[in-house]
């Protein structure tokens, strides 16, 4: 059984809303397990540098997928307070070889969501991670694929955009679909992952 953890931060639920979309795809996929992590749930190390919490369900995953708002043109300062606090697994490189994967939602058609993109995608490889791309063509180039299907045209993950509404009407079905489709995506990585391919004996 492959595990995935699906680590977020979520302001006004719309990150949230695309959190559990990923969450459904990967739940789509036989031999796929997936939990959701909020941020809120991975306290700081102690003093002798150990973690309480949910850390460990993200040290026992095969595949971490983060997600953040992008806030000011980066991901939020809570997502980031995340990234941080993970300085001492990075240390003795914790998460090397788990796979990899990220979204983020702004109110901005662009909103400059390829920066917090980025910032995710080199996070992951200070862990030493193995990132999965989104895998997905955009439905301008695909009519035949569900409406507004990577809408946006990302090609690292999943980029959605939220209007100024509840997150139950916004972000579009188009963006969950997307997200959908990244979680089986995934979800189907960590099952050939967990099959021994490209692993050390």
């Amino acid at each position: 059984m492959a595990k995935i953890a699906i680590v977020y931060h979520s302001g006004w639920g719309h990150t949230k809303a695309i959190a559990e979309a990923v969450l459904r795809g990967v739940q789509s996929v036989r031999n796929a397990s997936a939990t959701l992590v909020s941020v809120d749930e991975l306290p700081p190390a102690d003093k002798d540098k150990g973690y309480t919490g949910r850390w460990k369900e993200l040290d026992a995953a095969d595949a971490i997928i983060f997600g953040a708002p992008t806030y000011m043109g980066d991901i939020s300062a809570k997502f980031k307070e995340f990234m941080e606090h993970s300085s001492h697994i990075w240390f003795r490189q914790g998460w090397k070889d788990k796979l990899a994967g990220g979204f983020t939602n702004s109110g901005g058609l662009s909103g400059d969501k390829l920066h917090s993109m980025t910032s995710l995608v080199v996070f992951a490889g200070q862990h030493s991670m193995n990132w999965i791309s989104q895998g997905v063509m955009p439905t301008s180039y695909r009519p035949e694929q569900p409406p507004g299907v990577n809408r946006l045209g990302s090609w690292l993950g999943v980029m959605s955009q939220s209007d100024n509404g509840p997150a139950e009407a916004t972000p579009p079905e188009g963006d969950r679909k997307t997200a959908e489709l990244y979680g089986q995506r995934i979800a189907l990585a960590a099952i050939r992952w967990n099959c021994g391919v490209g692993k050390a004996n």
